[in-house]
């Protein structure tokens, strides 16, 4: 079973950075999802795609992983760059 390991992102519709400081431990797709015939929805009976585990830190992530025996990669969050802006530069 694979994982992916990765720092929350920022929420583009706000400019706060409440919860980016999480990381998320999310299992990776075993199985392609399928149309319901009846309905028309996308989905799978693959149930670990349900589960999202969080931690304060990735060492903490890495060591869940680990023993589990699972297998994980660690996607880098990444860096934010600031645009420091003067108000008058917009008469400029």
């Amino acid at each position: 079973m694979a994982a992916r390991i990765f720092q929350t992102p920022k929420n583009a519709m706000q400019s706060g950075k409440a919860l980016t400081h999480r990381w998320v431990l999310e299992f990776e797709p075993a199985e392609r999802k399928v149309a319901d015939p009846l309905m028309g929805w996308a989905g799978s009976g693959d149930t670990q795609q349900q589960i999202k585990l969080y931690f304060t830190d990735v060492e903490g992530a890495k060591a869940y992983a680990e023993r589990e025996g699972l297998e994980y990669h660690v996607i880098a969050a990444p860096e934010r760059k600031l645009k420091l802006q003067a108000y008058a530069d917009n008469f400029r």
